[in-house]
């Protein structure tokens, strides 16, 4: 895999709360652009997701993959990719820090696809999907305190 990017963000939140809207695939067509559907196939004995489904339509890309989930409480979340159309490749993680009320969100994100791509458009186009989720991951939460 190519170099990662990463970007954080500070949500006026728990991380129990953060963690919680992450886990809550089903709802990711409502706050995460070009998500058309996220869809849970498997779950662990605790209920969150060990494998999740997702139809994506976000130009250039428009994919349907599978990512496996790997849950380390309310801290950090990490995934990677079983099967996909488009992207040959990915690994990403969420990385939340307790900061007095609020939490920081590290995303952390590598991505390969099946299409020639320069390294440095690959690298923008993983801080566009990087900055639009941790964004829109911050509304989702905020507005939901």
């Amino acid at each position: 895999m190519a170099e990662q990017t990463t970007s954080s963000i500070v949500i006026a939140a728990d991380p129990a709360s953060v963690m919680n809207a992450i886990a809550d695939f089903e709802s990711y067509p409502r706050w995460v652009r070009g998500v058309k559907s996220a869809v849970v196939v498997s779950a662990d004995a605790g209920g969150r997701a060990r494998e999740v489904s997702f139809v994506l339509d976000a130009p250039p890309i428009k994919d349907e993959y599978t990512l496996s989930y790997q849950w380390e409480g309310d801290t950090r979340v990490t995934w990677s990719l079983v099967r996909a159309k488009m992207l040959t490749a990915m690994e990403g993680a969420y990385v939340l820090r307790p900061q007095g009320g609020s939490t920081q969100v590290s995303y952390q994100l590598t991505l390969d696809l099946a299409i020639p791509m320069i390294g440095m458009l690959k690298r923008k186009g993983e801080r566009v999907v990087i900055e639009t989720a941790l964004k829109g991951l911050k509304q989702r939460v905020e507005s939901q305190s």
